[in-house]
């Protein structure tokens, strides 16, 4: 059982709300301002344009400046946040990992997995959060995109993340 800081009672209540909450600002700012990582990066190589760049280096750094804020404040909240720090092999996988994987196969996995979503974003002009906002703004194409990652989110766990596991020792 999980060390909480959190009462079961006010948890139940608490982070639904929250969650919610700060789902529904992250979806209003990302539709309002054309937030797209993929079109960050492909702005920036092909136009030279920083705007969207940008914001997606500020999300990067917003996260880790958020986390670092809650677990100051709250310590026992993360108590593997800084797991990297405290191994004594660098190679580790991240606390709360699948187990029984090897550190080839989350390589291997997080290539097949990465190559897939850019390729795809890429031909789609977004990345997965860019859809999902078009889709919900009625974009019949962005829609079945959001439909098919989370087809394709269980055909990759069903199949070929067994796949990797039985060729990989």
């Amino acid at each position: 059982m999980a060390d909480g800081f959190l009462i079961a009672s006010a948890a139940i209540t608490i982070i639904p709300l929250l969650t919610l909450a700060l789902g529904l600002l992250i979806g209003y700012l990302a539709q309002r301002s054309g937030f797209c990582s993929i079109g960050g990066m492909r702005d920036l190589m092909m136009f030279r344009h920083t705007r969207l760049f940008f914001g997606y280096l500020t999300l990067i750094a917003g996260g880790f400046l958020g986390y670092f804020i809650f677990w100051a404040i709250i310590p026992s909240a993360f108590p593997n946040f800084f797991w990297s720090m405290t191994q004594t092999n660098p190679l580790n996988p991240i606390p709360g990992a699948p187990g029984g994987l090897t550190v080839a196969s989350y390589v291997i996995l997080a290539i097949i997995g990465g190559f897939g979503m850019g390729f795809i974003g890429v031909l789609l002009g977004g990345c997965p959060l860019r859809q999902i906002i078009m889709g919900s703004e009625g974009n019949l194409r962005s829609l079945f995109f959001v439909l098919g990652l989370a087809v394709g989110a269980i055909i990759f766990h069903a199949w070929i993340v067994e796949l990797v596991v039985a060729i990989l020792p």
